[in-house]
């Protein structure tokens, strides 16, 4: 049986995960791995692209031919774009229609799964010790707030124990991209973002040093 502490901190990782990658990145992920499946979407999709790219193709011959030095195949290469265009809007709309409830029954899953899952087990699991600390090893007050709301004193409450899931995986996510943006030698993030890291030398001569 799995423990009730690595749920916690797999739903404090999984929480993390989507707050740092951001929702609508989650939701295009999983949309382009259920249209690498053989479902009637995927179908739709490849379709889709392919007349997208059909329309494109016209689009570009049809600015290549002078309307007024050859009428005739203009004309019949607008027929072909309107009628290729026109079909691509129809597929497009269809695809967008059932994207649009994709991507609200995946919302809903995912917060069921992550924050649904994670009010559950701090209710269900709210008097239940997550470890036991050894008799005496912290003052009484310290012992109140670990089991901090309904856990017997002298154990780790659900919800301390989420909080500090929650604490480290922050730090150790802030560690990895300090560490890949000194590996990197540019800023990642902010108004400076892309430029080199500037750190001033030690020692004599001041003076700034580029990594």
């Amino acid at each position: 049986m799995v423990s009730v502490l690595l749920i916690v901190f797999l739903l404090q990782l999984a929480i993390h995960l989507v707050n740092t990658f951001g929702a609508q990145a989650v939701n295009e992920l999983l949309w382009n791995l259920y249209t690498k499946l053989p479902t009637p979407q995927s179908k739709d999709a490849d379709e889709s692209s392919r007349l997208r790219k059909e329309v494109a193709r016209l689009h570009r011959e049809m600015k290549s031919i002078s309307a007024q030095d050859d009428f005739a195949k203009w004309a019949r290469v607008r027929r072909e774009h309107d009628k290729a265009k026109d079909k691509y809007d129809k597929q497009s709309a269809s695809l967008t229609s059932f994207r649009t409830t994709f991507d609200r029954l995946i919302t809903a899953a995912r917060w069921l799964g992550t924050q649904g899952l994670q009010f559950f087990c701090n209710f269900y699991y709210s008097k239940q010790a997550m470890f036991w600390l050894p008799q005496g090893w912290v003052p009484y007050h310290v012992e109140w707030v670990l089991s901090f709301p309904k856990a017997q004193m002298g154990a780790v409450s659900i919800n301390i124990w989420s909080m500090a899931c929650a604490s480290v995986i922050a730090l150790a996510s802030e560690g990895i991209r300090a560490s890949l943006t000194l590996k990197d030698g540019r800023v990642r993030e902010g108004s400076n973002k892309g430029e080199k890291i500037k750190m001033e030398a030690l020692g004599a001569g001041g003076g700034e040093k580029e990594l």
